[in-house]
């Protein structure tokens, strides 16, 4: 049995989010993200959205903003739930998919506006968090 890529200090356990029923629910119903967002501010979901239809639209700078907004959000939210900013936050629990949605975007958004450091950052976390995300 080998040992070779564990790591010898034990992984810290995944952080997984609370759900946010009702903020997911009016976003599965159709209701608009900025709607959402206001009524919702915690909420990298909301952020996410906002984020990926702005990207979708061609407006890079709102996607940046959307996302990094998000982004901060899902690092509190996180932080308030354990994290030490490292250790798994696997995209197979729902709650989490805000905020890696938002450091996705982010990644992306950056990377259109030649902000590579920043771009290298969030694919890297995103690796961190949950190793089976693709690039």
């Amino acid at each position: 049995m080998s040992h070779a890529h564990r790591n010898l200090l034990g992984e810290p356990p995944a952080t997984l989010l609370p759900a946010a029923p009702e903020a997911d629910a009016a976003l599965a119903a159709g209701t608009p993200p900025a709607e959402v967002a206001a009524g919702h501010p915690t909420v990298s979901a909301a952020w996410a959205a906002l984020a990926e239809q702005a990207l979708d639209g061609g407006r890079t700078i709102e996607a940046y903003a959307y996302a990094r907004t998000g982004y901060h959000r899902g690092l509190d939210a996180l932080r308030r739930n354990g994290w030490k900013g490292f250790g798994p936050v696997p995209w197979s629990h729902e709650p989490n998919r805000g905020f890696l949605r938002c450091v996705t975007v982010l990644a992306r958004a950056a990377e259109a506006i030649g902000e590579t450091d920043e771009q290298e950052r969030c694919a890297q976390l995103l690796r961190d968090c949950d190793p089976t995300l693709a690039a």
